[in-house]
């Protein structure tokens, strides 16, 4: 005799359905409006830290206190940020591959620690700097040579920092690819665009080659193009919960 369903379960697992759809969509939402939030947040602090880490660090930095300090804490605050999607993205993820999750959680931790060494590295250009001022110029050739120094070390950090920010990224867009959570055109440009933003970068850098910044850019549209998305429509639905009980 065949068993009919139970009109009380198919009532009871589209409401759960219509929850979880629901659910997804909200933290899509979530993680796509941390990536546009991140995209100012990275834009502004870069800006705003480059007068004082450049060549002229020595004689600038000191002038510009408070501008490298926000900025040290606004570019912190944004790689707390990839934690936060990787840690609001983990159930999601999970459901689809354990070691994409964990990865994702796990990178953005080593962009954190990074943050942290750059951040190190950056607040003792500016304390070389007014102790510089301090003297007057004093010994100006020590203070030059220890400024390269310390410059050519936070270039090491920062760019590495690059290396990290793209594995991340590479990671993120391959698995909205992969898993199809958002148009594979979308995916496949952010990809794209990591890729160049890597070989621009910090590839360059290491390799001994000069750095193209041009090949940077894309990675901030990226930004806008997905996380535009994610706001607008958040996740899919993905397996409603009929499928996957058999109900």
């Amino acid at each position: 005799m065949r068993c009919l369903p139970n009109p009380g379960a198919w009532a009871v697992a589209k409401q759960v359905d219509e929850f979880l759809m629901e659910k997804r969509r909200r933290i899509g939402r979530v993680i796509g409006g941390l990536l546009l939030i991140q995209m100012v947040g990275l834009t502004a602090g870069f800006i705003m830290l480059k007068p004082g880490v450049g060549p002229d660090f020595l004689t600038q930095a000191t002038g510009l206190e408070s501008q490298i300090r926000v900025a040290v804490l606004l570019l912190l605050a944004n790689a707390g940020i990839a934690l936060a999607i990787g840690v609001s993205s983990y159930a999601t993820f999970t459901n689809y591959s354990s070691p994409f999750a964990i990865a994702l959680v796990a990178i953005a931790t080593g962009w954190v620690l990074m943050r942290l060494v750059d951040s190190v590295h950056i607040l003792s250009m500016l304390s070389l700097s007014q102790r510089f001022a301090e003297h007057d110029g004093a010994k100006s050739d020590l203070y030059n040579l220890l400024a390269d120094s310390l410059r050519s070390t936070r270039n090491l950090a920062h760019y590495g920092e690059l290396l990290v920010i793209d594995v991340w990224f590479g990671l993120f867009y391959g698995a909205l690819f992969l898993f199809r959570l958002v148009p594979r055109l979308l995916a496949l440009f952010g990809l794209l665009a990591v890729a160049l933003h890597l070989v621009g970068l910090p590839l360059a850098m290491f390799l001994g080659y000069p750095t193209i910044l041009p090949l940077a850019y894309g990675i901030g549209l990226s930004y806008l193009l997905i996380g535009g998305w994610l706001v607008a429509k958040g996740l899919p639905a993905g397996q409603s919960l009929k499928e996957i009980v058999g109900v």
